[in-house]
């Protein structure tokens, strides 16, 4: 395969790593120049298997070979400890810091420890683990207090940074987990906080964006991937729903300065070619992320002058497209923007989303009926994509607000535009529809070829009802020797989407 090296994200604040157990096929030797190569800055080091036993007789030789290699390719590392079956060949990821004996444990992480100072590793990341069966989460935690106390002290006395990270299952699930942690342990500068922006989809309340911002100062290690809300299992970029510019922008502006690598450690079969798609895929969020500024000054400027004169709005709206990207919101996963949206469709929905704070319901309502109906598909799109971050956000929407989306939801469910139908079945659809329009709309976005991404709380809404539709959709489409959606297989086969769980 041939390399070639990528520039263009190069004036990102962070350093872009990969994970070593993305490469269990491939020695570190051969593996560290090839990252270098493909234009990464830095790596994401998981001690064991097949890299590194922390535990061999000729460590110390390992590890100065090690060090060499990054210091000639200038490469930047963290020590990660998620490796499976290291200490116990039989149980994944056992014993953990919440098991009643943990001294294998102990010993691993002292070890990691030891192995990141001799490396000048930026941190050791690691996890608390699953509460086993028959004991108390109580227990665990106070096992959990008690442990990384003695961690944190000879993490200190090192001068190694340790950073713990929260875990879909787990028992420090959220960031929000380990704050409270790390204050009960009294806020040692030891310990710092590790954010999987994959996790962020299936367990933050406030998503990428809020996790990482929870974290904040604390925030030292970061992990990129791509997921889906309903499964803790590391995809690709493209293959989720992860907002990957949302989350680089977010880093920059909060200007974490650290590693951020890209964990797939269930992707070893195509890692070379999966570095660099990664990296391009990174390349382009970070594009994008830059152009989100734009979004930001927009969205200021239109506040003080609609607070200045209300009159101006429909105006502002109508003209958001011309300072703000008329590019999809997630290219790599939506290209066309028919599922997720456009960027300026969302910049429309952030004005709604403010705008709900500063006037009358009443008022906001008849404001959205007359830029909807005034206004083109683009407007239209933004007006239904407001609803979809009132709902998002939480707000609570008076009769008045609901009756009125529900009448901009039902004509653009009558429409045959894509964008408009994608846009009506997202989080307010899913909230205010009734089990009959809801059907309908799920089944009018697999009779346009929409991929059912789209559809907001589907695995919750689904019902036999609508399997059965799908089914007779299908039969009907069978019979006319038509091609038949790939998506009706999943409104046939219910449960719809498994609940696999995948740690690390």
């Amino acid at each position: 395969m041939s390399v070639q090296k990528i520039e263009t994200y190069q004036d990102m604040p962070f350093a872009v790593g990969y994970g070593t157990n993305g490469w269990a096929d491939h020695p570190l030797p051969v593996a560290i120049p090839l990252l270098a190569e493909q234009g990464y800055t830095a790596i994401a080091l998981t001690l064991g298997h097949p890299h590194i036993d922390p535990f061999a007789e000729d460590l110390t030789s390992q590890l100065a070979e090690i060090r060499t290699l990054l210091e000639r390719y200038q490469m930047r590392v963290v020590v990660e400890t998620g490796t499976r079956f290291l200490l116990d060949p039989k149980r994944k990821h056992r014993p953990t810091l919440v098991d009643q004996e943990a001294e294998a444990r102990m010993n691993f992480l002292r070890r990691a420890i030891d192995i990141a100072r001799a490396l000048d590793a930026e941190c050791v990341s690691f996890f608390s683990g699953v509460i086993p069966e028959g004991t108390k989460s109580s227990e665990g935690w106070d096992l959990l207090v008690k442990r990384l106390a003695d961690l944190v002290r000879y993490a200190a006395e090192r001068e190694v940074r340790l950073s713990l990270e929260p875990e879909p299952g787990m028992l420090v699930e959220t960031v929000a987990d380990a704050l409270r942690l790390r204050s009960e342990l009294g806020d040692p500068d030891a310990l710092g906080i590790t954010v999987d922006i994959g996790h962020c989809v299936v367990v933050e309340p406030g998503g990428v964006q809020g996790a990482l911002q929870q974290a904040g100062a604390l925030l030292a290690n970061v992990q990129l991937d791509d997921m889906l809300a309903h499964a803790h299992e590391h995809l690709p970029f493209g293959q989720g729903i992860v907002d990957l510019p949302q989350a680089l922008s977010t880093l920059a502006e909060m200007n974490y300065q650290g590693v951020a690598a890209v964990e797939l450690p269930r992707h070893s079969w195509d890692a070379p070619a999966l570095a660099e798609s990664s990296l391009r895929a990174i390349s382009q969020a970070w594009s994008e992320a830059k152009t989100q500024s734009a979004h930001g000054r927009w969205l200021s400027d239109a506040l003080a002058a609609i607070a200045n004169d209300p009159r101006c709005l429909p105006q502002i709206f109508a003209l958001a497209g011309r300072t703000v990207a008329r590019t999809p919101i997630n290219a790599q996963a939506d290209p066309t923007g028919v599922i997720f949206g456009m960027r300026v469709d969302h910049a429309r929905a952030d004005l709604i989303a403010e705008l709900f704070t500063v006037q009358d319901p009443e008022a906001l309502a008849q404001h959205l009926r007359d830029l909807y109906y005034r206004g083109d598909s683009a407007e239209r799109r933004g007006v239904l994509r407001g609803l979809n971050k009132l709902v998002d956000s939480g707000r609570q929407l008076e009769d008045r607000m609901i009756n009125t989306g529900l009448e901009i939801t039902g004509d653009a469910l009558r429409t045959n535009e894509t964008s408009l139908v994608a846009a009506a079945v997202g989080a307010f659809g899913a909230a205010h529809l009734d089990q009959h329009a809801w059907r309908h709309a799920v089944l009018k976005l697999v009779f346009m070829g929409v991929s059912l991404r789209a559809v907001q709380d589907l695995h919750v809404r689904a019902d036999e009802e609508l399997a059965r539709m799908a089914k007779d959709f299908a039969a009907e489409r069978r019979a006319a020797n038509r091609s038949i959606p790939e998506d009706v297989a999943l409104l046939t086969e219910l449960p719809i989407y498994s609940e696999r769980s995948d740690e690390g």
